[in-house]
């Protein structure tokens, strides 16, 4: 449980895991690789960041937005995985920004995400990445968030 313990120690808790809004599920395991479905900053199925990047949010607001999605994303880990520790490494992030006409820092408001799971994980919480800006998001969450990680058996 030493990730688990990592989050308390930074005064972050993962939010509980509602039943997906849409015909999908949160996870799907492939060999050692678990692909996880987008994940916005929700808690309880209630948004917490709405707004548009550059336009009604700041891009540290972004960046809060980025974080509490990643903290869906280990939220629904821990479901799969019963143990955030069996995450050997991320290898893969895509982020989605929504965000104003113009608006070109994307990547600075996914390391609101990146920097989380490096801070949690150290070099194996840096994987690929690419961030993109949309025009809308489900219910006009700021970001939205999905991981590919390898992970133990």
């Amino acid at each position: 449980m030493r990730i688990e313990e990592k989050l308390k120690a930074m005064g972050l808790e993962l939010p509980p895991v509602a039943d997906p809004a849409g015909l999908y599920v949160y996870t799907r395991r492939i060999g050692n690789l678990v692909y996880v479905s987008g994940q916005t900053p929700d808690i309880n199925s209630v948004l917490q960041i709405k707004g548009v990047v550059g336009e009604t949010l700041s891009l540290e607001e972004g960046k809060k937005a980025a974080k509490l999605s990643a903290l869906n994303v280990l939220s629904v880990l821990k479901r799969e995985l019963g143990d955030l520790d069996r995450v050997k490494q991320f290898v893969h992030l895509t982020g989605f920004v929504r965000c104003a006409k113009g608006f070109e820092d994307h990547p600075q408001v996914i390391n609101g995400a990146s920097e989380l799971f490096r801070d949690l994980y150290g070099e194996a919480g840096v994987g690929t990445r690419i961030a993109l800006g949309a025009y809308e998001l489900p219910e006009g969450a700021a970001t939205e968030i999905t991981a590919i990680v390898e992970v133990a058996d």
